[in-house]
Parts: C-alpha cells; sequence; structure tokens
C-alpha cells in the first residue's frame, strides 16, 4: 500500500466577486481531482486549533499528525532546520522576508508594496542576504539565505518575548509604521529593519531589478520567531517511512525535524510558475527507492491568495490537476492499492490576502474500497454538505493510514 497527502495551500476560499461570486475551488477546472472525490471520502477538517494563528507552520504539522500545541514552538525554526541550522538552547530564529516598501524619507511612513519583493530569484536574494550579513551580522546575528524571498536569522541569546512582530503578507499595501514593534526587546531588530532600507535601496541586485522594470528588494522584514523545534519521527509515529516534496524551507524544515526524505525539485519556485511535473516525479522517486508515504506541498495557491490574484489562483488549481496529479495517479494505480488525501491547509482568502482559520475541505480516496461520496465537484460548500466534520487536523492522518 501506498499513500499520499497532496497539500494545495492556502487553496480554500471565500466566495469573490471578481470570480462571479464563486470560490476559486468552484470555478476551476479540476475533472481528475472531482473524479477521485466522487469515489472516494469528502468533509471538511479543522486543521488550525482554536487559540493558534492560521499559519502554515501550525497547519500543515496538524495535517501531518502532530498538534501543534504541543509542538509548535514557532515558524521559523521549522525553516532554520531546513537550511541546516543547528540552534542552541537560547537561539531564537526569526523569518527575515526581502519585501519591496514605498519610498517615502520615514520608514514608518512607507507603504508594505510586495511582501515578496516581486518574487526575486534565490540567486539575487542570495547577494542580498550577503550584504546584510556584511553589515549587521556579529557574534549575536546571523543571517542565512534560503529560498526566494523567504530566509532566516538566528539570534544568539535570544528571546521570543519581542511584542508584535507582523508577517508582512498581512500587511500588503499598508503604512508599516503601526505594524513595527515597539517592545524593548525587538528594539534592536526594528532598528536593522529602518537601517536595511538605506543598505539596500541602491544594491547593485536592485539597480538592475528596477532597471528591468521588476521590485527592489529594499527592507528586509523579521517575523515568526520561535525556539528549537524537535519532533518524533514520523516512522516511529506511524510504522511508515515518509518523504515530503517542497519548494518551501518551512516545509522542508518540518519533514528534515519528522525524519523523513526532502528532496529538493528543480525549477520548484514555490509559486504558479512552478516545475510541477518535477515535484510529481520527484515524488515517484522516493516511491520506488522505499518510501510507504509522501506528503507533497503545493504552494502557489497559497501565494496567488496573498497577492489577490484570483485567476492566478484558479488557474494554480487547474495546473495541479492537469500537470501533476496525473504523473502521479499513473504510477500509484500501476502499482497497486493506494491512498491518497487531497486538502488545503488553510484558507488564503483573496478578498483578506492573508490565512483565515475556517475548516478545510478534503478528500480521502482509497483504490480498494471505492465509494459513492455524493459529490460531483469537490469545493467548500459541497464539502459542507456531505455533513461530515474532523474536529481534529490530527486525526485526518490517522484516517488515510489507519494508525
Amino acid at each position: 500500500m501506498k499513500y499520499a497527502v497532496i497539500l494545495y495551500d492556502g487553496m480554500s476560499d471565500y466566495p469573490v466577486p471578481a470570480l462571479g461570486g464563486r470560490t476559486p475551488m468552484e470555478l476551476a477546472r479540476k475533472p481528475v481531482f472531482d473524479a477521485l472525490a466522487r469515489r472516494g471520502e469528502v468533509g471538511l477538517a479543522k486543521t488550525v486549533p482554536d487559540g493558534l494563528k492560521p499559519g502554515s507552520d501550525i497547519a500543515n504539522l496538524s495535517v501531518l499528525g502532530y498538534d501543534p500545541k504541543l509542538y509548535h514552538k514557532g515558524r521559523s525554526p521549522l525553516e532554520a532546520a531546513s537550511l541546516g541550522i543547528r540552534m542552541a538552547p537560547d537561539d531564537v530564529a526569526l523569518r527575515c522576508n526581502l519585501v519591496t516598501l514605498s519610498d517615502e524619507a520615514d520608514y514608518g511612513d512607507k507603504t508594505m508594496l510586495d511582501y515578496s519583493a516581486g518574487d526575486i530569484s534565490s540567486e539575487e536574494a542570495a547577494m542580498i542576504i550577503e550584504t546584510v550579513q556584511a553589515r549587521f551580522g556579529d557574534e549575536t546575528f546571523a543571517f542565512y539565505p534560503g529560498v526566494s524571498y523567504r530566509h532566516c536569522l538566528i539570534v544568539h541569546g535570544g528571546t521570543v518575548d519581542l511584542g508584535k512582530m507582523t508577517p508582512p503578507h498581512d500587511i500588503s499595501q499598508k503604512v508599516i509604521g503601526g505594524y513595527l514593534s515597539d517592545h524593548q526587546s525587538a528594539a534592536p531588530l526594528v532598528r536593522m529593519m529602518r537601517e536595511s532600507y538605506e543598505l539596500l535601496k541602491d544594491h547593485p541586485v536592485n539597480k538592475k531589478r528596477v532597471s528591468q522594470g521588476k521590485l527592489p528588494a529594499n527592507s528586509v522584514w523579521f517575523w515568526g520567531e520561535g525556539t528549537c523545534t524537535e519532533l518524533p519521527s514520523f516512522q516511529s509515529v506511524s510504522g511508515l517511512k515518509g518523504a515530503v516534496i517542497s519548494a518551501v524551507d518551512l516545509m522542508r524544515g518540518i519533514g528534515f525535524l519528522a525524519g523523513m526524505n526532502t528532496p529538493k525539485v528543480e525549477g520548484a519556485t514555490g509559486y504558479i510558475d512552478t516545475n510541477f511535473e518535477g515535484k510529481a516525479r520527484a515524488a515517484v522517486e522516493e516511491w520506488k527507492n522505499g518510501c510507504d508515504f509522501v506528503y507533497i506541498h503545493i504552494e502557489a495557491p497559497d501565494e496567488c491568495g496573498h497577492r489577490g490574484e484570483p485567476e492566478n489562483k484558479v488557474r494554480s488549481i487547474e495546473l495541479i490537476d492537469e500537470r501533476f496529479l496525473p504523473i502521479i495517479l499513473k504510477y500509484l494505480r500501476d502499482q497497486g492499492d493506494f491512498r491518497l488525501m487531497i486538502l488545503p491547509d488553510h484558507p488564503t482568502p483573496l478578498t483578506t490576502m492573508t490565512h483565515a482559520s475556517d475548516p478545510v475541505p478534503y478528500m480521502i480516496y482509497d483504490s480498494a474500497r471505492e465509494r459513492d461520496s455524493g459529490v460531483a465537484s469537490v469545493n467548500e460548500r459541497t464539502a459542507a454538505e456531505t455533513g461530515v466534520f474532523v474536529e481534529q487536523g490530527t486525526e485526518l492522518m490517522k484516517k488515510l493510514c489507519c494508525f
């Protein structure tokens, strides 16, 4: 028996006026996904426990079967693990975004134009992080390059008592002054953010990007603080040898900490231009090499939600159906019986451009026990109409893998 989870990050949504009052899931042409749903179990699942923030860290831990109330120590330590950073007990990790701010004279008057600096390439970003490390790095602060706009700061002897460190994707097109922590412990971090604008606005990478009509990465932005995280191995919990396929350090870090394989896929960007076929082929290789379970995380719908791109969010769902699912399903059907779960981790509504805590639609298909779900096309509305509800997201893995 082979098992798979295909996680469409941020796929679920609210009805959108720009889409005729429908959600992206309702509008997207997804015949492969819908065919599976018609012969599987469809319902809603609560992946974000009450009292916790609806982040991909919380929700994906939950889907993988790890209770975030027990294991979550912050988002950035998970990303740090993916980068091979070994954190000491008194280290604090923070996400270091490269962002695009407007050009008002005072830092607090600037607007968050783009939380991803125009989806900057990893190669360009590495050069900018190198400059940031040269300017601010010392015995306390150490910067590490990651993927695209997502990077890591380690504070040796740091604290997580920093006040409100706001995710930049929560304040798109907003003036940033009201979102800068005024906590005393955060003062050195806010100072670096302020000074980074002058350091980076005329950086050679940014000069070239502007000349090409692209957005500059003209500031760092810190958030997602946390301390060293440990997880029991996925195999010890489930009895299954597993792998995680993802473009983003967060998911690769969760996989690494859970003792799962985390292969890199060339051309995997975390956006709608990602290498869908490459991710599918990587999953197949993991099964061929002895894995029982593969968790494939696809970031594109979430990014489109954060950017407020309704057409692209619809298209990202369609592209997974067209270019990814057929490769996965051909291999699984050829090798024998399999179980497959498809779901988002959380909603990323286009109307708010940030995460929400609402329960998400899920589908579980068992090739050996097909059933009539009563659902012709899976989406937020039809999943709710089944009356099937999973109160705790951690139960999903038990339903899929029967442990």
